[in-house]
């Protein structure tokens, strides 16, 4: 009998953001949605299941988007501050600071959008979905065991490149694996996948495919497949592996497009999709770009960054 595996679903907006309950003796929480989401989803959801959610010791945050990470200090209050907050370094920032948040979207997105009004909009939203800033209380670069009590172990896994600090966490012994937003596919309700770094990506993938061997998958939205099929909360192996390949084959058909219109040079048009418009016809990207987040921009920003360093 392998522990336990529950899956929370906190509506947010477009999306249905996913955290997992790991009912060990020492019980995890993996990513916790935004502000609002213990309280109004996981603390009902967990009695529902006879467990209290003072009992979690365990926060364990897969990477540090907001909607990942926005509900960890709330978590983290509702168990009487008792819980071990885990993140990775890279993504520390963005658990300490609301601030980070803002400066993430003006480095990247902000040079494509065009909205006079993003800064503000961003600071809001930041202030409304974030429960509290703070201090993590482990770091994690990959390559760690986490204890869950009894003989119950978590690996953590590095596969940046949705962002450069995002982790997969595996309990050991039955390859649950928890990856957060790192597997895209087509990508959420965007339809497009979105990562910062390519080449990370594609190599965290392949560590995802050749090293980890989920035997079963936990993505942290409802990612979607070429027919605009979402996945369900838990892939089986099959699924899994399925779900890899699929994000193999969209980066490797954006990597190609993306090539092309760098290496042409990138012009400035009135297409929503500028400077990239290209890009987006020749994949069939039809989908509206300026919906945060905005994983078309940030991902194609990821191409030309790669692009301009050679």
């Amino acid at each position: 009998m392998g522990v336990p595996i529950h899956p929370l679903v906190s509506p947010w907006g477009r999306f249905g953001l996913y955290s997992f309950y790991i009912d060990a003796p020492g019980p995890a929480i993996v990513d916790t949605g935004i502000a609002s989401s213990p309280a109004e989803g996981m603390a009902p959801a967990l009695a529902a299941l006879g467990r209290r959610i003072e009992d979690v010791r365990w926060i364990l945050l897969t990477h540090g988007h907001i909607d990942h990470v926005g509900g960890a200090h709330a978590l983290w209050e509702l168990t009487g501050r008792r819980a071990q907050v885990v993140i990775s370094e890279a993504d520390a920032p963005l658990l300490r600071s609301r601030r980070a948040h803002v400066q993430n979207y003006l480095d990247v997105r902000a040079q494509y959008l065009g909205d006079p009004e993003a800064e503000a909009k961003q600071t809001a939203m930041a202030a409304g979905a974030i429960s509290g800033e703070m201090e993590p209380h482990v770091l994690v670069r990959g390559g760690e065991t986490l204890s869950l009590g009894g003989d119950v172990t978590v690996s953590v896994h590095a596969i940046p490149g949705h962002t450069a600090g995002s982790v997969a966490y595996v309990v050991d012994g039955q390859d649950d694996v928890f990856v957060g937003d790192a597997v895209q596919v087509h990508g959420a309700a965007n339809g497009f996948p979105g990562y910062e770094d390519p080449r990370s990506y594609r190599a965290s993938l392949e560590h995802l495919r050749d090293v980890v061997r989920p035997r079963h998958l936990y993505l942290g939205h409802p990612y979607r497949t070429a027919e605009g099929v979402p996945y369900g909360v838990e892939l089986d192996r099959a699924q899994a592996q399925e779900a890899l390949q699929g994000s193999f084959d969209v980066e490797a058909r954006v990597a190609a497009a993306a090539a092309r219109a760098l290496a042409d040079g990138l012009e400035q048009t009135d297409s929503p999709y500028s400077p990239f418009a290209r890009v987006a016809e020749e994949v069939g990207y039809a989908g509206d770009p300026t919906l945060e987040p905005s994983p078309f921009f940030t991902t194609l920003h990821g191409y030309k960054e790669l692009h301009s360093h050679g």
